[in-house]
């Protein structure tokens, strides 16, 4: 028993009450409030206890039976196991499963597959895209050549030709395809058929929608892109972390040296364990028909969102998120997010396509059905929820109704508890 230090190895939160006080006050948030932010999810408990195993304590470097380190017998094992399940789970060749995030799986790509100065075509994030494609703010905005593509003001949706027209104009190097709030299907063949056009490569960031693909329902990347990233949470309902796969040999070097020693160092073994946990469980029948209740869910969140009089983005949904246009009600999404917070409704705020506003106070809001249908709601409780949001957004200012709102989101929580 260690003297230095009694208790290091027997003692708990207990220990540090501070730390339990703020860690027991998310717990209750999360047991008593409706998650609806698209980039967040519920794990299981199996996924919590991988993640919150002695693997904490294992430093890795490499791929797997090919380590710097010594003592990786199991750490190799649970890595392989991890990398096996992803390729048999998405029906790919090879898979990285070692990205700390989705942005470090994007920056790994990039760095691998490109030169500094290289020309990326990528979705403005004023239209849907994601900031780790070439955002002015980030890393691969500096050190890329980024031109961005848009949405059609009518449709509000990709158009092809416009797409096609800019890639013959600046001979990307690389065409990205995904982002974090554009709720329709991509046209993966017709993307491609561009980049092959340009000679440039197609890579599709499919965080948003990974599990909708893994079920079957939603268009499969593959055999279209040359490499696809995601992250593990979100629609995967796993642990939080990135991963990057691929089907040609002969970029397996040059993606697995973008990531480490690319982007990051050691890696993070016990996120690991828990997306081998995370991709077992999406490699059951159940993942299946949980994906499933998460589309019809958004339809009918959507749905009840149209019939209070809210616009929805491009008409509706094709996947997990939706986003919501609050200009004909004249509330702002921050005004509108801090008022369903306060209901115990968790938004966020989003900018809309040609949105006027900034994006610390825009336009619309983004919401997703992904935790919710992982609590076991379905229609009846969204079409509850939609009714909460409408009344809500409605009079943000009413005390009185976000009082009663608050009320009824508990009162629904507790029919559906968690852990």
């Amino acid at each position: 028993m260690s003297t230095l230090h009694a208790g290091y190895f027997t003692e708990g939160l207990e220990a540090d009450p501070e730390l339990a006080r703020a860690i027991g006050g998310e717990l209750a948030r999360e047991r008593h409030g409706i998650e609806l932010i698209a980039s967040e999810n519920i794990v299981s408990r199996l996924v919590l206890e991988a993640q919150g195993s002695v693997l904490t304590n294992k430093t890795v470097e490499g791929l797997p039976y090919a380590r710097y380190y010594g003592g990786a017998e199991f750490a190799d094992a649970i890595e392989a196991l991890a990398v096996e399940r992803a390729k048999r789970l998405f029906g790919c060749a090879f898979a990285n499963v070692q990205p700390h995030s989705g942005s470090n799986a994007n920056a790994g790509v990039f760095l691998g597959l490109l030169g500094l100065g290289d020309t990326l075509l990528s979705m403005d994030t004023a239209a849907g895209g994601h900031i780790s494609h070439g955002h002015p703010a980030t890393l691969t905005g500096r050190d890329y050549h980024v031109v961005r593509y848009g949405v059609a003001r009518g449709s509000e949706r990709i158009e092809l030709e416009q797409l096609r027209e800019l890639a013959r104009a600046h001979r990307p190097r690389l065409i990205v395809a995904g982002g974090s709030a554009y709720p329709h299907a991509l046209d993966f063949a017709g993307m491609r058929a561009i980049a092959d056009e340009v000679e440039a490569l197609f890579m599709v960031d499919m965080a948003h929608f990974a599990g909708l693909v893994a079920s079957g329902l939603y268009p499969h990347p593959f055999p279209h892109a040359h490499v696809v990233t995601s992250t593990t949470y979100k629609s995967l309902r796993g642990a939080r972390g990135g991963i990057v796969l691929w089907n040609d040999a002969a970029l397996s070097d040059r993606i697995n040296y973008g990531i480490f020693p690319g982007v990051q160092g050691s890696v993070m073994m016990h996120a690991v364990a828990g997306k081998a946990a995370c991709f077992g469980e999406a490699l059951r029948p159940e993942f299946t028909a949980y994906n499933r209740a998460v589309l019809g869910n958004a339809r009918v969140l959507a749905a009840r969102l149209a019939d209070a009089g809210l616009r929805l983005v491009g008409g509706g949904t094709d996947c997990g998120l939706m986003l919501v246009d609050l200009t004909g009600i004249g509330v702002t999404g921050d005004v509108a997010s801090k008022a369903l917070e306060k209901a115990g409704l968790a938004v966020n705020k989003n900018l809309i396509p040609f949105d006027p506003r900034p994006p610390e106070a825009p336009s619309g809001l983004r919401l997703s059905s992904n935790a919710g249908t992982a609590r076991g709601f379905g229609a009846p409780e969204f079409e509850a929820i939609g009714g909460f949001i409408a009344d809500i957004v409605k009079a943000p200012s009413d005390a009185a109704l976000i009082a009663d709102v608050g009320a009824r989101v508990r009162a629904l929580c507790e029919r559906f508890p968690i852990y």
